[in-house]
């Protein structure tokens, strides 16, 4: 008959759990639970006349979420020393666990010896050891140890990788290992030797140290080792270091992290001496922060150099033809909204010059609305403030605008309400006016002061129908009309921002399409279209946006392309299926009046348990206005398959179809397990510039799973009985 006593003193058995859990509980409630009481549980408990406790069979001590199991405990008070008969095992939560065959420990378990010992962490990591002995209840000394994260069989085969050690000390305090004179072997294969290693206890998520180095061979700088170090300054910031060696280059990256109260900073940077430049230092700048200020206000930073153009080609950064630098500061409010944003541009296009493009940019503005009480409407009120300067002085041309500085303050107000009408058409009207400032300098051909209003109005109706159908699916129509209106009169100003303009759903219904104040569509203009929609209960659906824009008079600053040139503009044809499964595909085209497509795309995604595919397609037209001599037909691809439980491939593509070859293409493949991840991918840039050339670019890292933080693998565990 099992046997049940409360013990609170003579069994401190959780103290081999102690160190661990003072580093990661405020005193208070580690204290706490030192005093909780512990509980034996056993098939016989007694005491001899020497005064000794014994508890035999399937004995189990619990203490807080400690538990701990074996066949014999036995308590000597006079000497104070602990016997354990085993198997043993002692849980400590769900991060630590310790096997034993037998174990002496004094009566505080601060120090003992332990025999044919085993500590797991995170049920993962294992260090098997002859001896386990105990010091100072802070350390924990291993002799003949292998230390491993593979699956150990018990049929006496090899782990895929171990280390073996003469010693490991444990610090529980500190959570680090130290491993002397540690062999790594691959099955029973010696391949590396170190006098003394250093790792991280598995419980860590934070630690100094070595980070999985990566081998790149490119064809610019061949065949290259990466080693990043990770310096853990404090609980809230931290240092990586990361030479870059190659035979023709020489890199040190360097990335800051720093988390505050109330935000945080990243920076990263790198300085590189190299044979494609051997006269230049070269290197990069990268920082973002982001910050909440005072009164709930957002601030946030973004700055982005580079030492030349070719730099973020040739050393893989993100690929981007222009910089951007920024700091923003901004606040929502349900019924008002204020930005404001400061942004420099760098150019790494060789089309494009520098001192020509605008390259510093300052914007701000504010909005507000209110409901009045009086009438079911809403009024707003914005400003804006836009101002874009270029480095050149020259004066614009009719062509070309040079080194034109423009300034502008636009003022805009605006109505508008709803009804229910008659046969169920919901009806609204839009009233508001816009006033807009220019300041121009570098120009003769506009005035320096420009001043132009815009008033307009629109009514738009609706008729929503729902309709079911005996399948249980539900259909929706829905018909729209407007009539619109605006009258732009006033002083001509260039139209610096609003050269390339995309007619979609989103805009069907405004009245000014352009994605800038400074052009504005002029006129009368009537609007039709309709959305449908259809639910299934199976779980997918369909739907589709049908329009068109029909104006009194043809706006010139509307490219041939955008689907707006002309009276009368192309039809604008929409539609998407979603599938329960997250499948969904996406489509929009600009049909023009000789049934041709002036502009098209195609989006999709598709995946199951294994595999995975992302891609779309687009074609655009010619159109001289654009810059586009040649149509444009490119194909994108993503996607990924998972071969079988432990290797995955991946893939990439971009293909100009117009000109019958690829720009980029990369292959990759993964092979993944519980004590190990390796990696290996191949990349081609095809495309070729002044400043770069095309390259191939080869990745390979290897990574012993189980000592990174919070690295997981049970689904990638492999099967004794196949390997």
């Amino acid at each position: 008959m099992r046997r049940l006593l409360m013990l609170s003193v003579l069994l401190p058995w959780t103290a081999l759990a102690e160190p661990s859990n003072a580093q990661t509980l405020p005193a208070p409630l580690a204290n706490q639970t030192q005093s909780q009481p512990a509980i034996l549980v056993a098939d016989k408990v007694f005491v001899t006349p020497e005064r000794q406790l014994i508890a035999t069979g399937n004995v189990e001590v619990f203490q807080g979420d400690v538990r701990l199991k074996a066949q014999e405990i036995s308590f000597d008070n006079s000497s104070g020393q602990l016997k354990i008969t085993g198997p043993i095992r002692l849980d400590e939560g769900q991060e630590t666990t310790i096997l034993a065959d037998a174990a002496e420990l004094d009566n505080n378990l601060q120090n003992g010896i332990l025999s044919s010992a085993r500590l797991v962490f995170q049920e993962q990591v294992q260090l098997a050891a002859l001896q386990m002995t105990r010091v100072n209840g802070r350390y924990t000394q291993l002799y003949k140890t292998a230390v491993t994260s593979c699956d150990v069989c018990d049929d006496g085969r090899p782990p895929l990788w171990q280390i073996r050690a003469e010693r490991v000390i444990h610090d529980e305090e500190e959570r680090q290992l130290y491993l002397e004179n540690a062999h790594l072997h691959v099955r029973n294969v010696r391949v590396f030797y170190l006098p003394a290693l250093r790792l991280p206890d598995p419980t860590l998520d934070r630690a100094s140290g070595f980070l999985v180095p990566s081998l790149r061979t490119t064809s610019n700088l061949g065949t290259g080792v990466r080693v990043p170090y990770f310096f853990k300054i404090g609980d809230h910031k931290d240092l990586t270091v990361t030479p870059y060696i190659s035979p023709r280059t020489r890199s040190l990256e360097l990335r800051y992290r720093q988390a505050f109260r109330t935000g945080e900073i990243s920076l990263n940077g790198a300085y590189t001496r190299d044979d494609l430049q051997p006269d230049d230092d070269r290197g990069f700048f990268f920082a973002d922060g982001r910050f909440r200020v005072l009164q709930d206000y957002n601030l946030a930073f973004q700055v982005r150099t580079v030492s030349d153009d070719a730099y973020i080609a040739d050393y893989s950064l993100p690929d981007v033809d222009r910089l951007r630098s920024q700091i923003t500061l901004d606040r929502t409010r349900r019924d008002r909204l204020f930005a404001g944003s400061l942004i420099h541009y760098k150019t790494l296009r060789d089309s494009e010059d520098q001192n020509l493009i605008p390259s510093i940019i300052a914007d701000l503005s504010y909005e507000q609305r209110w409901h009045p009480s009086w009438r079911n409407g809403e009024f707003s009120a914005a400003f804006r403030s836009h101002s874009h300067r270029r480095i050149s002085d020259a004066n614009a041309t009719l062509t070309d605008p040079m080194g034109r500085d423009v300034a502008r303050l636009n003022v805009d107000l605006n109505w508008q309400e709803s009804w229910r009408l008659p046969f169920g058409v919901i009806g609204s009207w839009q009233l508001g006016a816009a006033v807009d400032h220019v300041r121009l300098s570098d120009d003769d051909l506009f005035g320096v002061n420009s001043t132009r209003i815009t008033p307009r109005s629109a009514l738009t109706f609706r008729l929503p129908t729902t309709r079911r159908e005996r399948s249980g699916a539900t259909q929706y129509f829905e018909p729209i009309l407007q009539l619109g209106w605006t009258d732009v009169s006033g002083d001509d100003v260039p139209n610096e921002e609003s050269n390339f303009v995309e007619f979609d759903q989103g805009n069907l219904l405004s009245l000014s399409r352009f994605p800038s104040t400074d052009a504005r569509e002029d006129g009368a203009s009537l609007v039709y279209g309709f959305n449908w929609a259809r639910i299934a209960p199976q779980g997918w659906q369909a739907s589709a946006t049908v329009g068109q824009v029909f104006r009194q008079e043809a706006n010139s600053d509307f490219t041939k392309s955008s689907g707006l040139s002309g009276t009368s503009s192309d039809l604008l044809l929409a539609g998407q299926l979603q599938f329960a499964n997250g499948t969904a595909l996406t489509m929009r085209g600009l049909l023009n009046g000789s049934l041709n497509f002036s502009k098209a795309e195609v989006r999709g995604n598709w995946h199951n348990d294994k595999a995975r595919i992302t891609g779309s397609y687009l074609w655009l037209g010619t159109d001289p206005d654009e810059n586009r001599s040649d149509a444009t037909s490119e194909l994108w691809f993503n996607g990924g398959y998972q071969l079988t439980g432990n290797w995955r491939t991946q893939a990439n593509l971009r293909y100009d179809i117009s000109d019958g070859r690829a720009t980029r293409a990369g292959l990759g493949f993964a092979y993944q397990n519980e004590c190990v991840t390796v990696d290996l991918s191949v990349n081609r840039r095809y495309t070729s510039t002044t400043s770069v050339e095309p390259s191939t670019d080869f990745g390979f890292t290897i990574a012993l799973n189980g000592f990174s933080a919070k690295s997981d693998s049970k689904n990638y565990r492999r099967s004794c009985s196949n390997t």
